[in-house]
């Protein structure tokens, strides 16, 4: 369920950003792009409140993982999202 966490990019994530991950990754478990993209837009804008700040690499990696096992109209719907939060990142 959580192989995720052992691709080899998440062990180079600060340790508070993948406690973030991980609660953004059980929020979204099951959910649509477009809710995943509300729950990931919270996730960011709590942790800017805190001081803590995702790149956009970071951003995209968090949402490889999460499109893995979706079908390709969703990996779509997905990559559209990940699009918008660079640009809204990108603006901040």
């Amino acid at each position: 369920m959580n192989e995720w966490m052992d691709h080899p990019a998440m062990k180079k994530i600060d340790p508070v950003k993948l406690e973030l991950i991980k609660l953004a990754a059980a929020q979204t478990s099951g959910k649509q792009g477009s809710q995943m993209a509300a729950t990931m837009m919270a996730l960011i804008t709590a942790a800017r409140k805190h001081g803590i700040s995702f790149t956009q690499d970071e951003i995209s990696l968090i949402m490889e993982i999460l499109k893995e096992g979706k079908d390709e109209e969703e990996k779509n719907r997905i990559d559209q999202m990940i699009n918008m939060i660079k640009s809204m990142i990108a603006t901040h």
